[in-house]
């Protein structure tokens, strides 16, 4: 029985349509081609026509259409006349983007415990220009800006929205509410600033 799958949608869609729930429900281990053959209405055979394996499968899955392409409109529509405020407002909008698709999370996990970020290289190759634009396009705004190189600082960026989405996801009913109030902004602050009042001597 096929469930939530649109009438008339192209075979290869549906069968990446029905993988990605029962990835995201089961997990990669969990699921089994035949399972997905029965979700998506066709034959196993039918399957092995679109994708050889089901990693193949599951790459399809997490590249396409992978829910952190939402992040690059929101990096291009931030807005911010100065570097501190381009950086709160990228922030915000990544994490209200991803916070649509918290399927993400799943997919990731998978990625990284089932298969020790194997393919974690294809999605950086995807990813990595856009943040480079972004960041460059954060440089050339007016800020006091240390001479740190350019990928150390997209390192940083997307360091700094990962470890406050993923905590924010998996810790948010244990959290106190003093590690929960204006939890964003302070994170930016970190990133921006670090967590010094002052820096020492010579630095």
């Amino acid at each position: 029985m096929v469930e939530d799958i649109p009438k008339g949608e192209p075979t290869q869609a549906t069968i990446l349509r029905s993988a990605h729930q029962l990835f995201v429900q089961q997990g990669y281990h969990g699921t089994s081609m035949r399972q997905i053959a029965l979700k998506a209405g066709i034959s196993l055979g039918n399957i092995y026509n679109y994708f050889p394996s089901k990693e193949e499968l599951f790459v399809g899955v997490f590249m396409e259409p992978p829910p952190y392409r939402n992040v690059f409109p929101a990096l291009e529509a931030a807005q911010g006349g100065n570097v501190e405020e381009l950086v709160r407002d990228a922030a915000r909008r990544m994490i209200e983007s991803l916070g649509e698709r918290p399927d993400f999370l799943n997919l990731m996990f998978i990625e990284l415990v089932e298969f020790k970020g194997k393919h974690l290289p294809q999605l950086f190759h995807h990813s990595f220009p856009g943040v480079m634009t972004f960041v460059q396009r954060l440089l050339s705004l007016e800020g006091r800006l240390r001479p740190i190189p350019l990928p150390i600082v997209v390192r940083a960026f997307v360091g700094l929205f990962f470890s406050y989405y993923i905590t924010e996801l998996l810790l948010a009913q244990q959290m106190l509410p003093e590690m929960k109030q204006n939890a964003l902004d302070h994170f930016v602050d970190i990133f921006l600033y670090g967590i010094l009042s002052d820096t020492p001597a010579g630095r």
